[in-house]
């Protein structure tokens, strides 16, 4: 089965999730104040690649493990967190979007599928927490993205696959076609 595959931050999401929806608990929970220096520090290295994914694990667990399982209605800020948010899914996704698209990010799972719902793509993979431990059971980040692409969807092939950054080699690697995402700009480089 022949499929186009997207990574979702920075690429059909204008924006990276994690930070956005941090930002949203920043100004909805004062409790989370005591996590925002070291947040801001996992964003910058974040941004400039500097993670292995043990690193990244490592990193987000303090703020998963301490602050994400102690909120209270974590779906209902979800639904709230797409109502504002919602809006930065970039146009140019709609007019490509086909019914088999496949998602592969970083995001967590549960970011996501409230965003599917509402966008329409039926499959992705993201990452995945523990709910009650915040502990990771599955980080789509680096050479994982392509990990758990196979164990999820054994016989999709890469027609075209899109994403903003070069983290994304491996995923590039098993791909017919790709395309680079600036803002709106799709340029392809494969």
């Amino acid at each position: 089965m022949k499929v186009n595959v997207y990574d979702f931050d920075n690429t059909i999401y204008d924006g990276e999730t994690l930070i956005d929806y941090i930002m949203y608990y920043i100004k909805h929970d004062p409790k989370i104040w005591k996590y925002v220096p070291k947040l801001l520090f996992i964003a910058f290295k974040d941004a400039c690649h500097l993670f292995t994914v043990d690193e990244a694990i490592k990193a987000y667990a303090t703020f998963l493990e301490g602050y994400y399982v102690n909120l209270d209605n974590p779906a209902e800020n979800i639904v709230d967190f797409w109502n504002k948010n919602e809006k930065r899914i970039k146009p140019w996704y709609k007019e490509v979007q086909k019914e088999n698209d496949i998602i592969v990010s970083g995001t967590l799972d549960f970011i996501l599928e409230e965003i599917s719902k509402r966008v329409g793509f039926k499959h992705y993979v993201g990452s995945s927490i523990d709910e009650n431990t915040g502990k990771f059971k599955r980080l789509c980040f680096l050479d994982n993205k392509v990990k758990y692409f196979n164990e999820l969807f054994p016989d999709a092939e890469i027609e075209n696959f899109y994403t903003d950054s070069m983290n994304d080699k491996a995923m590039m690697d098993i791909s017919r076609h790709v395309f680079l995402v600036k803002k709106d700009r799709i340029t392809q480089i494969k």
